[in-house]
């Protein structure tokens, strides 16, 4: 077996790919990633998803592209610049809400809300927040982070921040867990 995608890439992710690079983001989620992503997201029919970080829209493509018809996703993200390219390249799929927002005043105003997937691609609802994101998660849902390995771009102090996140993960009662040793480091929590 090898790490080769074979599963169709969405339609925009090569326009989104060198608008990403044009624009000098550099924090995009790996292709490895973005295939789970989408593969998980099948497993979610008339699902409610929440990506937290849509970057510039790459794996947000790639959710999209496992959702059925009958889903919905926000996305938030706090940095208009690179929003713009996933609004350009995505936001004609009435199935996706893109907020550009502080994800701490998100979080507050939306606190009523309930997922079966999320996927935390920042700090809030990852290092910051995490309790509020699962407690958004209803029971079956899936809550998925990558970059648990130890990334080139992390500043130091950041692998503590790392080892604490999955070491509370774990801890929790309320869900069961994987950790993977692949693409950036996937860890996919289920809720009970």
């Amino acid at each position: 077996m090898n790490q080769e995608i074979r599963q169709a890439y969405p339609k925009a992710y090569q326009e989104i790919e060198k608008a990403t690079a044009d624009s000098g983001f550099t924090m995009a989620s790996d292709v490895l990633t973005c295939s789970l992503l989408k593969t998980l997201a099948v497993t979610k029919p008339d699902g409610r998803f929440l990506e937290l970080g849509t970057g510039t829209g790459l794996s947000t493509s790639w959710i999209l592209d496992g959702m059925d018809a009958a889903s919905m996703l926000v996305s938030i993200d706090n940095d208009e610049r690179f929003l713009a390219i996933a609004q350009q390249f995505l936001g004609a799929d009435n199935r996706l809400q893109l907020v550009c927002t502080d994800g701490a005043d998100w979080f507050e105003q939306n606190s009523h809300l309930q997922f079966d997937y999320i996927f935390a691609d920042t700090w809030h609802g990852k290092y910051l927040l995490l309790n509020e994101a699962l407690n958004m998660l209803k029971p079956g849902g899936l809550y998925i982070i990558d970059d648990m390995l130890p990334q080139s771009n992390w500043p130091e102090g950041h692998a503590e921040k790392a080892i604490k996140l999955i070491t509370d993960l774990e801890e929790r009662k309320d869900l069961v867990l994987v950790k993977q040793n692949w693409a950036t480091g996937i860890v996919i929590a289920a809720k009970k």
